[in-house]
């Protein structure tokens, strides 16, 4: 027996008519579009669907080229809270601008059958598409769960997304090389590292970022200092703890993002240390967390609201392919480009580094100095 509609307002989408029909969207897509290479069983199986659930194919295709009434959903789960409002921000701003509506859902769960659970339930709303921001950009049951109801879904900040799946990142390694080429240019050769959560590619890209640079630097990689973070401002507080009751502590921290990096200036104020007189920290994202603490942080500029919209526009252009055309769609990935931002909480070792903040723009380039 196939599911209701899951459109509210009762308006069946094309969605609906493939599962009735037990076909892909694409293949209703065909159909209603008298494409070719469809199975007469099949085309007969798609026609009964289409008049049992008084599918309309133009009205529904002239609503989603204007917007009108589309609801694209987005599942989070984001440890950061400044990550995520920079992501709603971006994603918000697209919807607008389509006249799509935006629904929101939490997936508070971390075992996966907690994830596909929390998917199933949100996949039997309205929702035509949905974006998944990091982590759940990474969770195969969310996936999983989203093919399974034939809702099409655009992941973000995914590193080895499958074939032929719309995603939007940027180059995670490329970034992390530059800011530890910032720090090794001031001088610095005992740098520490705060990995991201390991559920993420990005985190894995980031540290290999870091560690090719210093190779290149010829340093022993065996050497650095390198703990396990989350994420989340706590594991911050407590992976910079560890890396500074070290015998040899480093003379600067490089957080996977921003909130750790914000509790490692935290632990050193806590522990009289200058920031970057004694300790240089950096972060990654550049959310607004990086310029409302003191000092103000010298990170990588993730264009997190960008990404978002740059996912639902993705999101509604295969929709529109989907519904208005029997031609397969284009389906790619973006990786948008980063900045080195240098702000007041990078210096020399040792040394007090008086300038103003500047930035260095594009994949992997370096600061410009004033």
């Amino acid at each position: 027996m196939s599911r209701p509609s899951r459109r509210s307002r009762g308006t069946v989408t094309v969605q609906d008519v493939a599962r009735a029909a037990g076909v892909s969207a694409m293949t209703v897509s065909r159909v209603v579009n008298g494409g070719a290479n469809v199975r007469e069983t099949t085309r007969v199986a798609v026609l009964e669907a289409i008049a049992k659930l008084n599918y309309s194919p133009n009205s529904a295709a002239r609503s989603l080229a204007a917007g009108e009434a589309t609801q694209i959903g987005l599942l989070y789960s984001n440890p950061s809270a400044a990550y995520l409002s920079q992501f709603l921000i971006g994603a918000l701003a697209a919807a607008r601008r389509a006249g799509c509506h935006l629904v929101l859902e939490a997936c508070e769960g971390e075992r996966p059958d907690e994830q596909a659970e929390a998917t199933r339930s949100f996949a039997s709303t309205s929702v035509e598409g949905v974006i998944l921001p990091p982590p759940l950009s990474e969770a195969a049951p969310v996936r999983a769960e989203l093919e399974a109801a034939g809702i099409p879904w655009v992941s973000v900040a995914m590193g080895l997304p499958p074939e032929r799946s719309l995603n939007v990142r940027i180059d995670d390694f490329g970034a992390a090389s530059a800011m530890t080429r910032h720090l090794l240019d001031l001088g610095h050769r005992n740098i520490g590292f705060i990995r991201g959560n390991p559920n993420q590619t990005s985190s894995a890209e980031r540290y290999r970022g870091f560690v090719a640079a210093l190779e290149e630097a010829g340093i022993d990689v065996a050497s650095v200092p390198v703990e396990q973070g989350y994420f989340t401002f706590r594991s911050g507080i407590v992976a910079t703890e560890r890396l500074l009751d070290r015998p040899n502590p480093p003379t600067a921290i490089f957080a996977s993002n921003d909130d750790m990096a914000a509790a490692a200036v935290g632990v050193a104020h806590r522990r009289g240390l200058h920031v970057p007189q004694d300790l240089s920290v950096v972060g990654f994202d550049d959310t607004s967390l990086a310029t409302t603490i003191w000092p103000e942080l010298t990170t990588i500029r993730q264009p997190i609201a960008a990404m978002a919209e740059e996912a639902l526009t993705q999101l509604l252009a295969r929709l529109r392919n989907e519904r208005g055309s029997s031609e397969e769609p284009t389906l790619k990935e973006q990786i948008l480009d980063h900045q080195l931002i240098v702000r007041e909480s990078s210096g020399p070792p040792g040394e007090a580094a008086a300038r103003k903040p500047t930035s260095g723009r594009g994949r992997g380039g370096s600061p410009n100095w004033r």
